[in-house]
């Protein structure tokens, strides 16, 4: 399996490192100190503005351009003017040299060179595209210092940048600041403000910020309508939706906006009745549209019904994307149909719709899923070798499909492409490698990953503490996986149900009843929501220190609670009742969970005879094994030696013989007596 790794990872180094020239910051460091240099041939003492700006403007490389500001500025032929030094910062933005442009503007304000507004502009654009709010803020403070007045365009980038990091405490305060600057806001404005409130879920005041913009003369357009759709549809206000549509103007991004809605509460009928009532109004269904319906039928499962969906897409002359492939892929592979899942990717490639990161991903999930741990290699070194790199969540992907599969070579394999390829591991990555090497039973080995993640500043979740020390008590180191629960609540990691579960059933599994009680206490302490789960440990705990009337009161406590008792329920209550020889108790809780809805399986059944052959009651067994036989449910290997070994012990010959042809009949079946 000698498949991936770095060696197929395409390399992406920066636009200034393509060359051996020095880099952006060393030649503008070079500016700083620059001078006049008595060498230079001085035949042409002046340059016009427009051959410098054509210059920096056919020059594609940034390093070499900016050996050319340096130039020009070092030989005194040129001043450079606002035109020049905003052709530079926009080709230092267009590498994200942030560092860079903000060196030049220091030097524009130092050279006494008039800034302009729309240099402001594209540099807070920027720091809303590069996620830091924070320094756009800062570069929004210093235009003062330049003389320039902030204008509507400068304070929409600014408050477009703080609404996508949700800094909604800096929104108003900026707002109140435009309009004391005797700006007006406007449609653009009001749109962020409209999504700023209505991501805080305050409907009411975007209704009133509506009736704010028509006050002053700035109507809502489609993007407002969309805004305030979208919100009531994320709150499930679907015919409040409807309504809000009825006072705007149709168009297709707002539709889509309330097909989302309805797909997301699985009202597909009527989403596909919207898109009729779109055609009637003369609107065009897009590719969105269409795409989010099919997302939709394949999160519920419906992948074929989905494909006719694409279908009419096709008639309607609107190809599918790589969007409606993906979604398309992953209802199959949710399925469980590998064989049309990959005919669909397949059929992507065909039509020449290129795989993007999603894609990729979605491909390598799906065939992980299912074990097919080689063909999802396959698709990742592909993935290796095109425009879309691997990401961290293709590699936990892939760490996680070799964990299920218990694989540590492979693990490994994978873990060590990760660091080689400079992608930092995040929590569910070292979850990942925590479970495959619990599966080994490497313990102290899961000890020190944990103890990494900790000092790498990637703190282990409460699941990657839950696969520990399920790991532990898989292998009876139940004293141990206390220790490391115990560990997790001082780190201030806190456990839930699913931790004091593992914990619990272990101790009550291995004998240690007092220290189970002990937990139990804990949780109550906890005020924790037990689950059936939890009550299904502590029915089995008290049926193994023999307490049923605590094991009835556990049952009653989680009926009481509105849990239902399901198979293991009953199938552990009935067990405790035979071990106890107790088989009226154990049949009447036989024909409570059949009234309950809940049908008995093989297990409920083998034990059932199983108690009866205890008690030497061969006919009432034979009796339970034929009901066994007339709902349908095989026998499995231990019910044939229950039933055999009984006969045997009560020298039936008859029953035996009768026995040995039946299981004769059944290949599969193998006595052990």
């Amino acid at each position: 399996m000698r498949m991936l790794v770095h060696r197929n990872l395409k390399e992406g180094p920066s636009l200034l490192l393509r060359t051996k020239r020095p880099s952006s910051s060393a030649v503008l460091n070079a500016i700083r100190g620059a001078g006049t240099n008595e060498n230079v041939d001085t035949e042409e003492l002046h340059l016009d503005e427009y051959v410098v700006l054509e210059r920096l403007m056919n020059e594609k490389d940034v390093v070499a351009a900016l050996e050319y500001f340096k130039f020009v500025f070092e030989t005194r032929k040129f001043r450079h003017t606002t035109r020049t030094y905003k052709m530079m910062i926009e080709k230092l933005e267009s590498v994200r040299d942030m560092n860079g442009v903000q060196y030049l503007l220091q030097q524009m304000k130092s050279e006494g060179v008039p800034c302009s507004a729309d240099i402001f502009v594209s540099i807070i654009r920027l720091y809303r595209e590069l996620g830091d709010s924070e320094l756009a803020l800062k570069t929004f403070y210093r235009i003062q210092d330049f003389d320039v007045r902030p204008t509507a365009k400068i304070y929409n980038h600014l408050l477009d940048a703080l609404l996508c990091e949700n800094r909604f405490h800096m929104i108003n305060p900026i707002y109140d600041n435009m309009k004391k600057d005797g700006l007006k806001p406007n449609v653009y404005t009001y749109n962020i403000l409209l999504k700023a409130l209505c991501k805080n879920n305050r409907i009411d005041a975007a209704y009133k910020l509506l009736g704010e913009m028509s006050e002053r003369g700035c109507e809502p357009d489609s993007v407002s309508c969309t805004t305030i759709v979208s919100a009531l549809c994320r709150q499930g206000e679907l015919a409040e939706a409807r309504e809000v549509m009825k006072c705007f103007r149709p168009t297709v991004p707002a539709y889509n906006a309330l097909v989302n809605g309805l797909c997301s509460h699985y009202k597909i009928q009527e989403a596909m009745s919207l898109i009729d009532k779109m055609v009637d109004l003369g609107l065009e269904p897009n590719i969105i549209t269409y795409t989010t319906i099919v997302d939709a039928l394949c999160e519920m499962e419906s992948a074929k019904l989905s494909v006719a969906i694409v279908g009419r897409l096709l008639v309607r002359g609107c190809r599918p994307n790589v969007m409606t492939f993906t979604s398309l892929m992953k209802g199959f592979f949710k399925e469980g149909n590998v064989h049309d899942a990959i005919m669909i990717w397949n059929q992507m490639l065909k039509q020449g719709c290129r795989p993007n990161t999603v894609a990729y991903n979605t491909v390598i999930y799906g065939l992980c899923l299912s074990g097919k741990l080689h063909r999802a290699i396959s698709v990742f070194n592909k993935m290796a070798k095109s425009e879309y790199l691997p990401n961290v969540r293709t590699y936990s992907i892939l760490l996680d499909g070799f964990a299920k599969a218990g694989n540590l070579e492979g693990a490994l394999e994978v873990w060590n492409t990760i660091i080689a390829s400079g992608c930092e591991p995040n929590v569910v990555a070292y979850t990942s490698m925590v479970e495959v090497l619990c599966k080994k039973s490497m313990f102290y080995k899961v000890q020190q990953i944990i103890e990494k993640m900790w000092l790498e500043n990637c703190p282990p979740s409460t699941i990657t503490y839950n696969v520990f020390i399920k790991g532990l008590c898989e292998q009876s180191q139940v004293e141990w996986a206390i220790h490391v629960l115990h560990e997790m609540k001082e780190k201030g990691c806190l456990p839930n149900i699913t931790t004091y579960n593992e914990a619990l059933y272990a101790l009550y599994r291995d004998g240690y009843s007092v220290k189970a009680l002990s937990l139990l206490s804990e949780m109550l302490g906890a005020d924790l929501d037990f689950n059936v789960v939890t009550y299904n440990t502590l029915i089995y705990g008290s049926s193994c220190i023999f307490k049923m009337r605590d094991a009835s009161s556990f049952l009653a406590k989680m009926l009481v609670t509105g849990i239902r008792p399901d198979i293991i329920t009953y199938n552990t209550i009935i067990h405790a009742y035979c071990k106890e020889g107790d088989i009226k108790a154990a049949n009447q809780f036989f024909g409570a969970m059949v009234a309950d809805g809940c049908y008995p399986d093989d297990i409920t059944y083998t034990t059932l005879i199983g108690g009866l052959c205890e008690r030497s009651y061969l006919e009432g067994a034979m009796v339970c094994f034929l009901k066994m036989l007339t709902g349908g449910i095989m026998p499995n290997t231990t019910t044939w030696n229950v039933l055999v070994s009984c006969a045997i012990c009560k020298l039936n010959s008859s029953i035996v013989t009768c026995l040995l042809k039946d299981i004769l009949r059944n290949a599969d079946a193998k006595i052990n007596i």
